[in-house]
């Protein structure tokens, strides 16, 4: 059996931002262009590393992929929660599917996977959450958290961390994607997640038909 947290922990920085690795990117399953298959064939014939396709609240690309065993890709969703009065999204790499604890906090419909406004009145609760991902195997990392709307970074991910935070995404590409909506720097991010000693992460949250 792969440990995945392990593998994710060693992988580089220049694996991030050499476009080899790319944990970050959403299909058809959720709010994606893309389907499942094919960004995994683009990826493959690209010569990524890893990948993981991380849709929203969903792992049914998983399910019903025919290449799921492809040794690049790494299990991976993505979830809105809620911690606080902070929106904040959880990824989660590794995770078994068919485990029961985190089958509870998957979307019941598709508008929970798409729907940006349905998805911000999400009822799920983090720590449960965290608590759920671990049980089903996996690693709980905080995606684009310069874009989280907290007063500090510094004691949000503190607070995350008490609550099992595993990881933190480091290298997201903010300028071209939330540069709006960044509240706060990079090396804020950085910072955190040295301090902690969190798993580094990155992906370029890709929602395209041609991976990026």
């Amino acid at each position: 059996m792969i440990n995945y947290k392990d593998l994710i922990k060693n992988l580089k920085e220049e694996d991030f931002t050499r476009s080899r690795v790319n944990l970050h990117i959403h299909t058809t399953f959720s709010d994606g262009e893309g389907s499942f298959d094919n960004i995994l064939n683009q990826a493959e014939n690209s010569g990524y590393k890893y990948i993981s396709i991380t849709d929203h609240n969903t792992m049914d690309g998983y399910r019903l992929s025919k290449n799921i065993n492809s040794a690049i890709l790494i299990p991976g969703v993505e979830f809105d929660v809620w911690c606080g009065y902070v929106f904040m999204h959880l990824l989660a790499y590794g995770a078994d599917k068919e485990n029961p604890e985190l089958k509870k906090f998957f979307a019941k419909d598709k508008k929970g996977t798409e729907w940006d406004i349905a998805r911000l009145f999400s009822t799920r609760n983090l720590k449960k959450l965290i608590d759920a991902i671990h049980s089903a195997g996996g690693i709980a990392v905080l995606a684009h958290p310069a874009c989280c709307w907290c007063i500090s970074m510094d004691r949000f991910v503190g607070k995350l961390v008490k609550l099992g935070l595993d990881g933190i995404e480091v290298y997201y590409p903010y300028p071209r994607l939330r540069g709006i909506l960044k509240f706060h720097s990079e090396d804020s991010v950085k910072n955190a997640a040295y301090k902690y000693n969190l798993i580094k992460t990155g992906g370029t949250d890709c929602h395209s038909a041609n991976l990026d």
